[in-house]
């Protein structure tokens, strides 16, 4: 793969080969961002998993980093009001399902009433590909909804481990604070070992490492147990 070169410049300002404590890793990754805009700080956490097991949840980063998002909600009438309270964006039932259909899709996440899925269900392939389905998994299936629209708006937001095993999460922006941007990560990384299937063998967590959108990974040195 041919490198830019800033990003060949970058690479000399670490050891590609050394795991750093989080603070300095951090520091590194904010020293070699060199894009014009505020890159994403993201994680990466290689897991130790089998193919049958899998790893999903939510968290709720101390810090939030990006401008407030568009909350859809599916729900009946008697619902209406508590989402509105709540602050959700738009409302609806069968209206923003035939809209949606349409091709609409001007929101961040949708949550739903459990009594709306059966029709929500309809929309799978449009959600679905696009990671905007509601889940029960990650707490947007529910009927409480002035808490869900409470967590989603302090920045709880959905991990999961891919194919390969491997957590991908955003946890801040470059012209964040470092102790912000740590408090991020450190929060993903234990609702991670929260997640631990129980049947999981050896060490769990193999890897963590740090980047900008635009700059390397930084490894980080975290011990599975601590």
């Amino acid at each position: 793969m041919i490198r830019g070169k800033k990003y060949r410049e970058s690479v000399k300002k670490y050891n590609a080969a050394t795991y750093y404590d989080l603070g300095e890793a951090l520091g590194l990754v904010k020293s070699m961002a060199a894009a014009k805009f505020d890159e994403t700080v993201d994680i990466s956490v290689k897991l130790n998993m089998k193919k049958s097991q899998s790893v999903r949840d939510t968290v709720v980063l101390p810090h939030q980093f990006r401008g407030e998002k568009k909350v859809l909600v599916f729900c009946k009438a008697e619902k209406e009001k508590e989402a509105q309270e709540a602050g959700a964006t738009y409302i609806g039932a069968e209206d923003l399902i035939e809209k949606i259909k349409g091709g609409w899709l001007d929101f961040d996440i949708a949550v739903a009433t459990p009594d709306m899925m059966k029709d929500v269900g309809k929309l799978g392939m449009i959600l679905g590909r696009r990671g905007l389905m509601p889940n029960p998994k990650t707490g947007t299936v529910t009927f409480d909804l002035k808490t869900a629209l409470a967590e989603l708006k302090k920045g709880r937001v959905e991990f999961r481990a891919d194919k390969t095993g491997v957590v991908h999460l955003a946890v801040g922006k470059v012209s964040m604070e470092s102790e912000k941007i740590a408090e991020n990560v450190e929060a993903v990384v234990t609702e991670i070992k929260r997640k631990r299937p129980v049947d999981a063998k050896g060490e769990f967590i193999q890897t963590v490492s740090v980047s900008s959108t635009m700059g390397p990974g930084v490894w980080v040195a975290v011990k599975d147990g601590e």
